[in-house]
């Protein structure tokens, strides 16, 4: 992680409100190339509205989201996705009837330029992009490490496995920000550092900057290069983990404890 190049991403006191319930209050946070970035806070908090926002899903009532230097705060999720950002969801959110190939091969639809007729009768253009494409989900696939269960329904694998196909749907879009939404969430501990690795390697292997929410904090201390924290949906902290660990507001937000 390298603070001196330009943030990739960037919100500027961004609020916004829900009937009389303001979920986030100016929040401002840059999530910088090549680094992963945890953002945490208790239950309510304004994390998953945090990423809502950068998806496009929600519209801020006030601030603005610059990507890569350019203002898309009032961009739609189509072409927030199309910019360059991925993302997994807290519930799995695969089409359970089809195959893990095919599920990881609708994250490659934004590369897809063949039209419609070509597409559909595997001609030209479209036999070309369907080979180029279907190599890129294999080696998803072989990273991923579930060369085995490429052609099983995904809706019959168990939890663990449903969680790391999403993944790789989400690497399979080659995105320049990756967005993870609960990553390990209702995993065992097993299957938690399965994730967690993948997660890192990406980071580390593949040069994916990657901004998460995650509750585990065995897992947010042991891979993220900085963590921001949200509280009623305010900034209450930002830094490294060790000074996150030691922040007195932190301990209060997650322990209910005074501060000193």
């Amino acid at each position: 992680m390298n603070q001196k190049k330009e943030p990739l991403l960037q919100m500027e006191d961004i609020s916004i409100s829900f009937g009389g319930l303001k979920a986030l209050n100016e929040v401002s946070l840059e999530v910088y190339p090549e680094e992963i970035m945890a953002i945490i806070g208790p239950n309510g908090a304004g994390k998953t509205t945090l990423l809502n926002i950068i998806n496009g899903f929600y519209k801020p009532d006030e601030g603005r989201i610059l990507f890569e230097g350019k203002d898309r705060t009032r961009m739609h999720p189509d072409h927030v996705a199309a910019l360059g950002i991925a993302r997994t969801f807290q519930n799995i959110a695969l089409f359970r009837g089809m195959s893990v190939l095919d599920n990881i091969m609708m994250g490659r639809h934004l590369h897809m330029n063949a039209g419609f007729f070509s597409q559909g009768f595997f001609w030209g253009l479209g036999q070309k992009e369907e080979i180029k494409h279907r190599e890129a989900v294999e080696w998803v696939i072989d990273w991923l490490e579930i060369e085995n269960i490429r052609k099983s329904p995904a809706g019959m694998l168990p939890y663990g496995l449903q969680k790391r196909v999403e993944l790789g749907r989400a690497l399979a879009a080659e995105p320049k920000l990756l967005l993870l939404d609960e990553p390990t969430a209702g995993m065992n501990l097993e299957e938690k550092e399965d994730i967690a690795r993948f997660i890192l390697d990406a980071n580390e292997e593949l040069d994916y900057t990657i901004a998460l929410i995650e509750h585990d904090m065995g897992v947010v201390m042991d891979i993220c290069d900085r963590i921001v924290v949200l509280d009623f949906g305010n900034k209450i902290a930002e830094g490294p983990p060790d000074e996150i660990k030691a922040n007195p507001k932190v301990i209060k937000a997650y322990l209910g404890e005074a501060e000193d």
